[in-house]
């Protein structure tokens, strides 16, 4: 399992309301939520984000209320990967389960910028910036973490049969 894309890269504690902000929470659409992905942090993220895409940031990543919208957004922007220094445990786990790939790697985090184009390969926890050529590590992902996230998730697994 691998990923490829350009960093948008924003900062510590970056919260559910502002992933997706509560007042489209009316809707569970994949594609309605995200439409206005990020948009209180970063207005043009979603006429910017190309599918493959990566999200960089700092500390505490997805803190906040324990929806599953915010991962959802994410994902349904097109956005591949998150990487971070730390994530909110109930973010983290929401994250696994509806399959989007998640990382943490401090170092990383620190050497990456926006618009940066960045590699990641979730076996060996490999994260590549290639614009600058720097390699970070991760903890990979084990054979059945891989197969689950690209079954589309804990549910969507069970329902194929795949884990």
């Amino acid at each position: 399992m691998k990923a490829e894309g350009r960093v948008f890269k924003y900062g510590d504690n970056v919260d559910t309301d502002v992933i997706i902000p509560a007042r489209y929470l009316n809707t569970s659409s994949p594609d309605e939520l995200a439409a206005h992905c990020m948009e209180d942090i970063d207005k043009d993220f979603i006429n910017k984000v190309q599918k493959g895409d990566i999200i960089v940031a700092d500390k505490n990543f997805g803190c906040g209320s324990s929806r599953e919208h915010a991962p959802i957004a994410i994902k349904a922007a097109g956005v591949s990967c998150v990487i971070a220094s730390t994530f909110a445990r109930i973010f983290y786990r929401n994250s696994i389960n509806i399959g989007l790939p998640i990382l943490e790697c401090e170092e990383a985090v620190k050497n990456i910028k926006t618009g940066d184009i960045v590699s990641v390969d979730f076996k060996e926890g490999k994260i590549t910036n290639k614009t600058t050529g720097k390699v970070f590590y991760a903890q990979g992902y084990p054979e059945f973490m891989q197969k689950l996230i690209a079954g589309g998730g804990l549910v969507e697994s069970i329902k194929k049969n795949t884990i």
